[in-house]
């Protein structure tokens, strides 16, 4: 299964009150700026007069991925993919660098700044967006598109809770290790030195790039002693896709999964499918998120599981203390007497149910009554600073420069 997005942005842009020119990612997912492309050829007459709008919900906002000299570059890639290179075009091309990803949109649009559509909160790196002209809207897209991958988790009959199918206390999908997810590695090391491993459904990938014994951590707190993690867990040999779909029998064979999400040692609230995944099967979790994860899924009404699961951890903001958190949590769940597991999971089992509920009957609606709310106030914004200022300074450059970029765009808005 996969979620059609540009239909997704094709919806985000109808159900506002006025006409967007939405850029995305295509592949979807992608950061490259050579995938940044509009959704849909738009008049030519639109190109200037109509809002435009970057959509960066999919992945967690880095300002710094994109330097200015790979911004001018790409520019002046552009250029001479019209075959305007010869025009003398750098000071234009540094003119736009300096407006960082807007730049490489329509710079004779009227309005100054530049929508920017994102999926998560809490975040310094929203901040660093708008100071650079972004007008930040805020949307949760992960929770469209797990509403739609996870649509069938509704009616499976195959997801029915049986307390006596239990076999393994916890559910782990962990298939990759780099970047920001490097938290895993230390994770998987401090099962096995609980002696954990007996009690989960795990699987360990040695490759993400590159060999685990290779990585050098960016954090020195997730650092890892242990080399010997791929001889004590199966091979998970899942692809990236894996997480569009979920597994009806590791959810009916496990008590509680515990979600590694994306950002972990971070202050961004950024869930994805990862969270809304049992959710949608009807099961409780533990959240491997950043600190404060569990209060926002409690803004959009799920309930979490306080009083059973021992969830102090999600206040604890030093990341190597929250994920020893998690692990002492699953150390006391997974010692408790047969009985006392077999009701935890059933008590754990009503709350899932309701959550999966609440996921189904009332968060689309939530989600988009949020956006319309959010690109309305935003709006309120890009109104206030429509006075062609980019149109204006490009006059200032060489007359030469300046011709280019109109025919480049002449030739991109009919390309």
């Amino acid at each position: 299964m996969s979620v059609p997005l540009d239909r997704l942005y094709y919806h985000l842009g109808d159900c506002v009150n006025h006409d967007l020119i939405i850029y995305r990612w295509l592949p979807h997912g992608s950061r490259k700026l050579d995938d940044l492309y509009p959704l849909k050829n738009y008049s030519k007459s639109n190109w200037a007069k109509f809002p435009q709008m970057v959509c960066h919900d999919q992945e967690p906002l880095l300002y710094d991925f994109y330097s200015r000299h790979e911004i001018g570059c790409q520019v002046l890639k552009v250029f001479s993919k019209f075959d305007l290179a010869e025009l003398g075009t750098d000071s234009v091309a540094e003119y736009c660098a300096s407006l960082h990803l807007r730049g490489l949109l329509c710079v004779f649009n009227q309005f100054d700044q530049t929508l920017l559509l994102h999926s998560e909160q809490n975040s310094p790196e929203v901040s660093r967006f708008e100071q650079s002209g972004f007008v930040p809207v805020y949307y949760w897209s992960h929770a469209v598109i797990a509403l739609d991958w996870f649509r069938y988790a509704e009616h499976d009959p195959a997801l029915a809770f049986d307390s006596d199918r239990i076999q393994q206390d916890f559910l782990i999908y962990n298939r990759a290790w780099s970047g920001t997810r490097e938290y895993r590695l230390c994770f998987v090391e401090q099962l096995l030195a609980n002696q954990l491993e007996q009690y989960c459904n795990i699987g360990f990938k040695p490759e993400d790039g590159e060999h685990y014994s290779m990585h050098q951590f960016v954090n020195a707190q997730f650092q890892i002693d242990n080399y010997n993690l791929h001889d004590h867990l199966r091979l998970n040999t899942n692809e990236a896709t894996a997480s569009a779909d979920y597994c009806a029998d590791d959810y009916v064979t496990s008590g509680i999964e515990v979600v590694l999400e994306t950002l972990f040692d971070d202050s961004r609230w950024h869930l994805t499918e990862k969270t809304l995944r049992p959710i949608a099967c009807g099961r409780p979790f533990l959240l491997m998120s950043t600190a404060g994860s569990l209060a926002y899924l409690r803004q959009y009404g799920f309930e979490t599981f306080s009083g059973l699961i021992d969830e102090s951890y999600d206040q604890i903001t030093d990341p190597r203390q929250r994920l020893q958190a998690v692990v002492a949590e699953m150390s006391r769940i997974s010692s408790l007497p047969a009985a006392a597991k077999t009701e935890l999971f059933l008590k754990l089992h009503n709350i899932a149910d309701r959550n999966q509920q609440h996921f189904f009957n009332n968060l689309f609606e939530q989600v988009q009554t949020e956006y319309v709310n959010n690109m309305q106030n935003a709006m309120v914004v890009m109104n206030q600073h429509c006075t062609d200022q980019h149109r204006r300074e490009l006059k200032t450059q060489s007359s030469s420069d300046y011709t280019a970029l109109s025919i480049l765009y002449d030739r991109s808005m009919l390309d």
